[in-house]
Order: structure tokens, then C-alpha cells, then sequence
């Protein structure tokens, strides 16, 4: 291969690259610096390491490999815009993409052109730290399964519990406030508690990227970024404001992958 397309995360590093006219991709976290950097030696020496990402200085010039290295957010549309063209989705009109990794971004895509409008602090990185703490699971696939067993409503207080018997005056299942029944509900377990945790990530990501929507008159939302990658629980929220918020969903499927492969496209 001639080039491979590498974006490094705070947390994940995230690779590219084509081979017999087909696009592969992989991870590394960020620990294992040493065993990608071997197998990028092993993989293809004379390859052009296009880098991006936070990280991007991890990626060093190697005896054999050039790197150059990519802008971050000129990656994401690229391969964003990628992936929605091999997924059938018109990307001819604005919209949204919501990069959820350790943290999240939110970007406006119009034309060909991007721009950074906001991002948010508990993202992934809150998902992993705090399901942590809760759950005493270290690993992002114990911590989703767990969620999947659970039920956000034995720990979060909703509308509803505040308001019924009466009529509440706006939607009952909203949450009134996330882990509000923690101290109440003696009953509720850990996977209950993580699947509240992901509520907690999935609702202020789709509060703010909402507002933006409606800010700008979009509404399409384009969801990318590791933090989604078999996260159901995750997506589940996500889609879930469609109908009060007026936008459509769209989940990429190697949405995690779009700054490695608009790398590799540079």
C-alpha cells in the first residue's frame, strides 16, 4: 500500500488504508503506541503516513515512512462525506456531525466547508471514567453490556414521577434529573446506574447538537466517532429526540474511522 491514514485521539488511534481495492481499518489505544508503530514497519515500509488528530505527534517520522501530517477537522469532512456517499446518504444539503470520542465536537458542514460550533466534555472519556467508578469495569465492552441489561428509569427521576397522578406540562418520560433516584430507589443495580450513565452522555450531546440544528435550520444530524462503535444503548438515546426535536439520525458505519479515512483521502 501506498499511503495508510492514521488519526490519533486522546484515547484511541484510529488507521486506514486500502488494500486490493478495499478499505481496511483498525485501533490501537493510545498504550500501544509501540505495537502499532511495529506493524506499520512490518505492514508496509515505504507507505506515506498521513496523520491527523489531537495526538498526532505520537506518529513519528519513521527510517522508511514519511509522515504528513493532516488537518483535523478538514479529515472528519472529508471522511465523513466519504462514507456517507458509499451509505447512499445525500450530503448535498447542511447538516450536523456529532464526533463522540474521549470528548465530543459538533461541527456545520456546508458546501465544503466545516466549522467547529460547540463540543461538550462528557462524552466517551465520561463513559469510561465514571462506568468505572460505578461499575468496577475497565473495558468499554463490559461496561455497554452492562448498560444493555439495565434501566436508565430505576435511576433516573423522569417528569412523570415528579408530576403523576396529574398531567405533567411537557413530555412525562423526559428525565427531571439524572441518577435522581438513586438515594430512593433501593432497588436499582449497577447495570441500571450505567444505563442511566449513558442517558446522561446521549442527552446533553443531543441537547446541544439539537439547539445548533435549530440555531442553524438543519435537520440532519450525522452521528461519528468511537464512542458509538457497537454502543446501542448509546445510539438508542440518540435517535430517540427525533420526533421532539425535529432531526433525522444518521449513524455512519465506520462513522469512528471518518479523520483516519479523510487522512487517508488527503
Amino acid at each position: 500500500m501506498e499511503k495508510i491514514g492514521i488519526d490519533a485521539g486522546g484515547t484511541l488511534i484510529k488507521i486506514a488504508y486500502e488494500e486490493h481495492g478495499k478499505l481496511h481499518v483498525k485501533t490501537y489505544s493510545i498504550q500501544e503506541k509501540n505495537e502499532l508503530l511495529q506493524w506499520l514497519k512490518f505492514i508496509s515500509p515505504g507507505a506515506v503516513l498521513h496523520v491527523t488528530g489531537g495526538k498526532n505527534n505520537l506518529i513519528p517520522n519513521l527510517p522508511s515512512q514519511k509522515a504528513h501530517f493532516i488537518d483535523e477537522f478538514q479529515s472528519l469532512l472529508e471522511g465523513t462525506r466519504y462514507l456517507m456517499n458509499i451509505e447512499k446518504q445525500p450530503s448535498k444539503k447542511d447538516y450536523l456531525v456529532v464526533n463522540i470520542g474521549t470528548g465530543t465536537s459538533i461541527f456545520h458542514v456546508a458546501h465544503h466547508k466545516i466549522e467547529r460550533l460547540s463540543g461538550s466534555g462528557v462524552s466517551g472519556g465520561t463513559l469510561m471514567g465514571l462506568g468505572s467508578i460505578i461499575t468496577g469495569k475497565s473495558t468499554f465492552q463490559e461496561l455497554i453490556a452492562l448498560a444493555e441489561k439495565g434501566n436508565h428509569e430505576n435511576s433516573d427521576l423522569l417528569v412523570r414521577d415528579i408530576y403523576e397522578p396529574n398531567e405533567p406540562p411537557i413530555f412525562w418520560d423526559l428525565t427531571a434529573a439524572n441518577f435522581g433516584k438513586v438515594n430512593h430507589h433501593k432497588t436499582s443495580e449497577k447495570a441500571d446506574h450505567m444505563a442511566a450513565l449513558i442517558q446522561l452522555v446521549g442527552e446533553i450531546t443531543i441537547s446541544l447538537a439539537g439547539q445548533l440544528a435549530l440555531h442553524k435550520n438543519i435537520h440532519k444530524i450525522v452521528f461519528i466517532g468511537s464512542a458509538l462503535n457497537g454502543n446501542r444503548p448509546l445510539k438508542n438515546v440518540l435517535s430517540s429526540f427525533q420526533d421532539k426535536l425535529s432531526y433525522k439520525a444518521i449513524f455512519l458505519d465506520k462513522g469512528a474511522y471518518a479523520g483516519a479515512i479523510g487522512a487517508l483521502l488527503a
